[in-house]
């Protein structure tokens, strides 16, 4: 680690993954520098997703079935999910790279190799928790992945048995045992069957790196400079120089770039290839209803999420591919109100919602996380997508493994 400078590593973007690998840095001894462009931690897609700590269900968003949906898709026939179409090679580029990942033995290869990091991530969050109690509604809820097409069953129960062999405990319920299992499902319409998956996790994220923020700058002495607007970086000898927007610079050993969906700009100056596209989703937060599920679920046909914090429930869903202004869609946050009526009609109070929301989930072709060395004491640790939340400590591990040549 080169000597001098306002710190030895800068980590870019205080969501959970850069806080995740600020951890995993300043318990090894580490001077770390956080800079964060919004005035706080966790104020983009970390701040209100969908909350579940999904550590068994990591299937790539990519598969076979995708080929099938895609006209419906592109006509916007799938209320879930729209994409805006653009000129942009990048869109084109990421898009055609996306279609090539559409084959049976891609999804597997990339639902396989993010599995292995979410139970790294596991082993990470627990160690974390151990040694530090952070408040944040944590528990294990469990989770069902609910079905209504009879046809996808069959590929379902051959991923729960791929899973096994990583000692998953997933487990295709009927409608009757899913209902015993959870019984806020007893009204749902329509359901085939649902995945079990007892062992799933839930949380609120922002209160999560609110917490670890307090303990790294007081137990650790990590300095943290919110309101940082990260426009260049140059190689300075040994060292990095950092430039923000104001004018201010801040000069370091390394660096990690992980900054979300902001990472594509500083890419680009960087001369790197971006992997990320930006996909919008949207959240609100409501009282609980009075049938209010226990469990997270997953309904697969309208892909929306129930999670329930506390007292409350946390309803997120829809995907707006190519969409990069995070400001919230009126319409289509009634929208999204809709589904969940239609999906689960006591999961919340619905004329008391508390809290909406969107945010810009940077998703890869892949659907799996960039965590490599870019440049001479530069790594990324980017490209969560849906699963950031998720992802968070086990990428921060392997991110700090590479900064400090362990990996």
């Amino acid at each position: 680690m080169p000597a001098g400078g306002d710190a030895d590593v800068a980590v870019i973007g205080a969501g959970v993954v850069g806080l995740g690998t600020a951890w995993a840095l300043a318990r090894r001894g580490v001077r770390v520098l956080l800079l964060e462009r919004a005035n706080g931690p966790a104020l983009g897609a970390s701040f209100a997703n969908g909350a579940q700590l999904s550590y068994a269900y990591t299937d790539a968003m990519a598969g076979p079935a995708l080929w099938k949906q895609l006209p419906g898709m592109l006509a916007g026939g799938d209320a879930a999910f729209r994409v805006r179409a653009s000129l942009d090679p990048h869109f084109w580029a990421w898009g055609l790279a996306f279609l090539r990942n559409a084959t049976a033995a891609r999804l597997q290869r990339n639902t396989l190799a993010t599995l292995a990091l979410a139970l790294e991530s596991k082993a990470a969050m627990d160690a974390l928790l151990a040694r530090h109690p952070i408040d944040f509604q944590h528990r294990v809820a469990g989770k069902l992945h609910v079905y209504y097409d009879a046809s996808a069953l069959p590929k379902a129960r051959a991923m729960i048995d791929t899973k096994r062999s990583f000692g998953v405990r997933q487990q295709l319920l009927t409608p009757a045992e899913a209902i015993a299992a959870e019984p806020a499902l007893a009204g749902t319409r329509g359901m085939v069957g649902a995945v079990h998956s007892p062992d799933e996790e839930a949380g609120d994220p922002w209160r999560f790196c609110s917490g670890l923020l307090q303990i790294l700058q007081a137990q650790y002495g990590m300095q943290a400079r919110f309101g940082f607007d990260l426009q260049r970086a140059q190689r300075e000898g040994a060292h990095w120089r950092l430039h923000a927007a104001s004018g201010d610079s801040v000069r370091v050993g390394k660096v990690a770039v992980c900054a979300g969906i902001d990472s594509h700009a500083l890419l680009r100056t960087l001369g790197l290839a971006s992997p990320l596209m930006a996909i919008k989703g949207y959240s609100f937060t409501a009282p609980c209803g009075t049938h209010a599920p226990r469990a997270s679920i997953t309904d697969t046909a309208r892909k929306l999420v129930f999670c329930r914090l506390g007292e409350r429930i946390r309803v997120a869903g829809l995907a707006d591919l190519n969409h990069w202004d995070p400001t919230p869609d009126p319409a289509r946050m009634e929208q999204l109100v809709a589904m969940a009526r239609a999906s689960l009609p006591e999961a919340a109070d619905y004329g008391r919602i508390e809290h909406r929301w969107a945010g810009l989930r940077p998703a890869t072709p892949t659907s799996s996380a960039v965590i490599r060395e870019a440049r001479d004491g530069l790594v990324l640790n980017i490209g969560h997508g849906m699963l950031g939340w998720t992802l968070a400590m086990g990428s921060g591990e392997r991110a700090a493994n590479l900064l400090l040549g362990a990996a």
